[in-house]
């Protein structure tokens, strides 16, 4: 099983829990209304700080291995032209 869709499912999990919770507990449905406004808005903030998170690591992944793609480029063409001068 990936991580990310052990995480997935963990948060998912949690998420399921905490409205169950809300829902379950003895209060009036103007704070039980409330209260999920309130875990619905963080949830999202949350989701949005992860998403941006692994945005970054993917675009620094990406940038991680242009660089080396490059490198290795530059060190073919170098031998490359390597053996051509010591053909000729």
């Amino acid at each position: 099983m990936s991580v990310t869709r052990f995480l997935a499912g963990f948060a998912i999990g949690a998420a399921i829990g905490a409205v169950a919770g809300v829902l379950l507990a003895p209060q009036s449905g103007e704070e039980t209304r409330e209260q999920l406004g309130k875990m619905a808005t963080d949830l999202a903030d949350k989701t949005d700080a992860t998403v941006q998170d692994i945005k970054r690591k993917a675009d620094n992944l990406i940038s991680d291995a242009q660089e080396k793609s490059e490198e290795i480029i530059g060190k073919l063409q170098d031998m490359l032209n390597k053996d051509k001068s010591e053909e000729a």
